[in-house]
């Protein structure tokens, strides 16, 4: 039910600037959660403003504003994680309110407070509130002292590095060293050996203070095998306060999430009751305000923990709006302006099952690095809510987070949900750059994952399944091939010929496809009118091409035919199919991702230089960290891919790394004599 709070921890001062109505919000973010927020702004009549860095200055989220100002810079720092700039820019628009989005600002009381303190509204909770939350040391010992069970560690003020090790070893492995400002897994590490601590303590520090400007640290014994569950709550300036059900959240990588689900998989209604409980006593415990939501870690036992409470609407967001049947960025205005929350708890009830995926600019099979780049063409699904700010030709910048977008399928079941992201997935095609689709896409089809049977680890345990070393069927990659024609013989584009898939003569064609690090050489040759011998690694196929009408085109081996449709960009070839979809591209040449696998210590993007770890004339040993980069929201450490010594170092602290150039010059211990 509805219920008041009852203050259980402290009591905070009155808001510097009290809720009353508004007409016009800034929305201090950008991307595809600030098209987000200006949706339901427009819907309900409120006007919009945009803020915009250099980098962004041509953002679709800059157009679809009804003012915009101009912030300068163009990393974070010196635009989006500005006050000042932000205050100035609110200023100037006439803004009365300001909504934070999520990620930079959004969970910084210093911002929430300056935001009041110039007699604006701000869209959030109370800013004491984020403070006591936003340190996650702060938050365990709250939720400790009114009863919510939390994961056994140290969250002390001691911070020196000596005292945090001698603190992990107390505590015991495997064990999570986690940055106690922030979130979206900045600032963390898992070690499993006593041995790596030290270095996983100041790696985590240096990933933290770039973050979130704040490098004090938490250690927690890590739960292996976790769940990873949290419960949206809503509540406002009466006391009133709701929880709108959970989501499961255990699918990650990197400890960032890529799909969520609401409600949980195979979830004891004890369990799920529990967790309500317990996000309500958080909630209450600090006064709170607005959307907010309450992390949960679930060991293999069943039992809960608490992880961390983010003051803010989460990117996951949707599936619970899906369920619910509500709109929590209207709640969110509403209960700004001081109206009560618009629903109670015993009207609130969660009809079928929503899941989003979140598509990412990265490389799977290169642990996950960014892979930022121009996306040249999109295609979007016609069945799924898509959130997005991409509108191709656009470059996916370095200096921001790499989602593209979200892609959120509901359905009255989860069988059914799971069967509609997987269409989804195979209908989104996207050409330009390396993306996540191909493991999203495995991710939809997976047994263990459509049983639930998953934990926090998951992903990286089963990666080598999801996405094997084998390209998809020898004769279909022939057929899509023969079909979408070369890079050299643009003549043979069937979109462009009378006589559809027949080449004239009887030439053999040799062509190369990539797909991820491999090539594969194809020899078609015509065998009759629409029979074609497709001869790859040894092995001869025959293939049978049909009628096309469009993108589609029947392809037929071994007697049985399917419908295949086919979608080409330049080098890049799209082909979706019954059994799934898969992107290949036309090539002549091979360039393996990543320089350390070719012997060179060469960035994987160009991020800036954050730390130096290695001078000239040191000896290092295969694997050594050499250079820090920070850029896309995360930390990436240049490892040494032979053992010697240093001969060179081009990395210069605080420049922004040339991808084209190695950062340290080795002497492998041959050559120097070692």
């Amino acid at each position: 039910m509805s219920t008041r709070r009852t203050l259980t921890g402290p009591s905070f001062p009155p808001r510097a600037t009290p809720p009353h109505p508004f007409r016009r919000v800034l929305v201090a973010n950008r991307g595809e959660i600030a098209l987000r927020i200006f949706r339901t702004c427009r819907a309900l009549g409120y006007e919009t403003v945009a803020v915009y860095s250099d980098a962004d200055r041509d953002a679709r989220h800059v157009r679809a504003a009804d003012f915009a100002v101009a912030l300068g810079g163009t990393s974070p720092r010196t635009s989006y994680l500005d006050i000042a700039k932000l205050l100035e820019a609110a200023r100037r628009a006439g803004a009365e309110a300001v909504h934070p989005g999520y990620g930079f600002l959004s969970e910084n009381d210093a911002f929430a407070r300056a935001v009041e303190e110039a007699g604006l509204i701000f869209i959030g909770p109370h800013p004491e509130t984020i403070r006591l939350m936003g340190s996650k040391i702060a938050a365990k010992d709250l939720m400790e002292k009114v009863g919510v069970p939390v994961v056994p560690g140290y969250h002390g003020d001691a911070q020196d590095v000596e005292r945090l090790v001698a603190e992990g070893r107390r505590v015991g492995f495997p064990l999570l060293v986690k940055a106690a400002a922030g979130g979206g897994g900045k600032g963390m590490r898992i070690v499993h050996h006593a041995p790596e601590l030290t270095e996983a303590v100041r790696a985590a520090r240096r990933e933290a203070e770039n973050a979130f400007g704040d490098d004090a640290l938490l250690l927690e014994r890590y739960i292996d095998r976790a769940r990873h569950l949290e419960v949206q709550i809503f509540g406002d300036h009466e006391g009133r306060i709701v929880h709108l059900f959970e989501r499961e959240c255990t699918v990650q990588r990197r400890h960032q999430k890529i799909l969520e689900e609401s409600p949980a998989s195979a979830v004891p209604e004890a369990t799920r009751r529990a967790l309500h409980h317990h996000a309500l006593t958080a909630a209450r415990a600090v006064a709170y305000v607005g959307a907010g939501t309450v992390e949960f870690v679930l060991d293999t036992e069943g039992g809960i923990h608490f992880l961390e409470m983010n003051t803010r609407l989460q990117v996951e967001h949707p599936v619970t709006e899906a369920i619910a049947g509500v709109d929590l960025v209207a709640w969110q205005l509403a209960v700004a302006e001081g109206r009560p929350l618009p629903r109670t708890q015993e009207t609130l009830e969660a009809r079928g099952h929503a899941i989003e995926v979140r598509v990412y600019a990265e490389d799977a099979r290169h642990e996950f690095l960014p892979a930022p780049g121009r996306i040249e063409t999109a295609l979007w699904p016609g069945d799924a809510r898509i959130e997005t700010a991409l509108e191709p030709p656009e470059e996916i910048s370095a200096h921001y987070d790499p989602m593209i977008a979200k892609i959120i399928v509901s359905a009255p079941s989860r069988e059914i949900a799971f069967e509609g992201l997987a269409r989804a997935l195979d209908e989104t095609v996207l050409f330009g750059t390396t993306t996540n689709l191909e493991l999203l896409r495995a991710l939809a089809r997976d047994p263990p994952m459509r049983t639930g049977a998953v934990h926090t680890g998951y992903v990286a345990e089963a990666l080598g399944r999801l996405l094997p070393e084998e390209m998809a069927d020898p004769w279909l990659l022939g057929a899509v091939a023969l079909v979408a024609g070369t890079p050299e013989e643009e003549s043979t584009d069937p979109w462009e010929r009378a006589d559809a898939f027949v080449p004239g003569g009887v030439r053999a064609r040799l062509t190369r496809l990539r797909s991820g690090d491999r090539l594969l050489t194809l020899r078609l040759t015509p065998d009759g009118p629409e029979t074609f011998r497709l001869e790859v690694g040894g092995i001869v196929h025959t293939l049978t091409v049909g009628p096309h009408t469009g993108a589609r085109v029947r392809l037929g081996y071994s007697g049985v035919e399917r419908t295949v449709e086919i979608v080409r960009h330049g080098p890049w070839i799209h082909a979706r199919h019954p059994g799934g979809a898969f992107e290949v591209q036309l090539s002549t040449e091979h360039t393996p991702r990543g320089g350390e696998e070719a012997g060179h210590t060469r960035p994987p993007f160009p991020g800036r230089i954050t730390g130096v770890r290695v001078s000239p004339g040191d000896r290092v040993e295969r694997g050594d960290p050499l250079v820090a980069l920070e850029g896309m929201k995360m930390e990436y450490t240049v490892r040494a891919p032979v053992a010697g010594i240093v001969r060179t170092v081009h990395a210069v602290l605080g420049q922004v790394a040339d991808v084209h150039r190695d950062l340290v010059e080795i002497a492998a211990a041959e050559e120097g004599g070692a």
